[in-house]
């Protein structure tokens, strides 16, 4: 693959980075020794640096040769995930209960490579911000960043960002225009009912009984009610009720996560959850609090980004390694919000191959080393190319 000769030079230095990164993972908004290490090494190669946006974020700010005014922006996610490393390799997670299981490790060495290659180079006219996000698992970092004025501090005239992908091919390209993620919400459905003996289920308003009927009822939602080419998820994830084999509750608590990929769709799932559960509350005799929140938008890419992003792509992994059509995905990411504040491309790239192979998520995951200077290529190109020299 045509990598730019000059990042690949660099990849025993990008592997340090993210091998460290990958021993000290840091959980959503605590990321300071990530943040630290990501500001002190941009001032380094001669950046302007602002911390502590939207808590522990930071951009880079990187003028090229010349007088344009245009502006690109360019993302990378830093936290890590709660659960414990089963690896056994040399930099495997120092701290118990934590771990870089979704790659953020490798996302933001990426990033930092490009920034090396085009502080160096200087070879564009304009402006790019290097967007260091926290607290993407979960968290809502992107959303934190953008309220906190990101576009209006560092106005963008598109946003990108990656995410690497173990089930494709390593060093393949893979996006769609249009909605690539979905959205995610969360539902949380407390009964209340009327307790008693269980010997006596007549004299009692049964919340066990409501909540098996609720979960069932939820169900049809995507069966019936959702259109069969459109795509939303309802999963009951969690069912709680009682404390003895011989007591009926007074009370029973469902939690459910929802996606969807249109707003049209997101809007009537929560319309029907609500109905729902109006519903059953009236038959079973009992009070249902619904708890809903809207967590994360769909993930929506804008055409003309996207064929920019692509453009660069094609130029690094070739054109028979970029895939403009790749499969929509139900799970969600917070780049999200910049992408509803800014045009933007959001893609991902392919890491797996014979030694990496685990899903993200995964205990025994582990970024593949070998796509770091691919990503960064990626990413300068695409700075070269919407940024020319004149």
């Amino acid at each position: 693959m045509p990598v730019n000769n000059r990042i690949a030079e660099t990849h025993e230095e990008m592997q340090a980075w993210r091998r460290d990164l990958h021993q000290h993972p840091e959980l959503c908004f605590e990321e300071r020794r990530t943040a630290a290490i990501v500001a002190e090494k941009l001032r380094s190669w001669g950046l302007e640096v602002h911390e502590g946006i939207g808590v522990t974020g930071v951009v880079g700010v990187l003028k090229g040769q010349g007088t344009s005014s245009r502006t690109i922006g360019i993302r990378a996610d830093m936290d890590a995930l709660p659960m414990q490393e089963e690896n056994e390799f040399a930099h495997k997670s120092t701290i118990d209960g934590k771990m870089h299981a979704c790659g953020h490790d490798g996302h933001t060495a990426i990033l930092l490579g490009a920034a090396k290659y085009l502080a160096e180079t200087l070879n564009f006219d304009g402006t790019v911000h290097f967007i260091f996000q926290p607290a993407e698992e979960g968290g809502g970092g992107g959303d934190a960043m953008v309220k906190d004025g990101l576009f209006d501090r560092f106005p963008c005239d598109g946003v990108y960002g990656l995410h690497n992908q173990p089930g494709m091919p390593r060093g393949t390209f893979n996006v769609r225009t249009g909605p690539i993620m979905a959205s995610a919400d969360t539902a949380v459905m407390k009964i209340r009912g009327k307790g008693g003996h269980a010997a006596y289920p007549h004299l009692t308003n049964d919340p066990i009984a409501a909540g098996v009927q609720l979960y069932t009822a939820l169900q049809t939602i995507v069966a019936r009610n959702v259109g069969p080419v459109d795509n939303a998820v309802v999963s009951v994830t969690q069912f709680q009720a009682g404390t003895g084999i011989n007591i009926i509750p007074q009370e029973a608590t469902l939690s459910a996560s929802i996606r969807a990929m249109t707003a049209q769709i997101r809007d009537l799932v929560e319309s029907r959850i609500r109905e729902i559960c109006a519903g059953v509350a009236a038959t079973h005799g009992v009070e249902i609090t619904l708890d809903y929140q809207r967590r994360y938008p769909s993930v929506v890419n804008h055409e003309k980004e996207t064929q920019i992003a692509a453009r660069a792509a094609v130029e690094v992994v070739g054109h028979e390694n970029v895939n403009m059509d790749t499969p929509i995905r139900m799970g969600s990411e917070d780049f999200a919000f910049m992408l509803e504040a800014c045009p933007g491309c959001y893609f991902f790239l392919g890491t797996n191959d014979e030694t990496h192979f685990h899903a993200v998520h995964h205990p025994e995951f582990d970024f593949n080393d070998e796509v770091l200077s691919i990503g960064a290529s990626i990413w300068a190109r695409l700075v070269e190319q919407q940024l020319p020299r004149q």
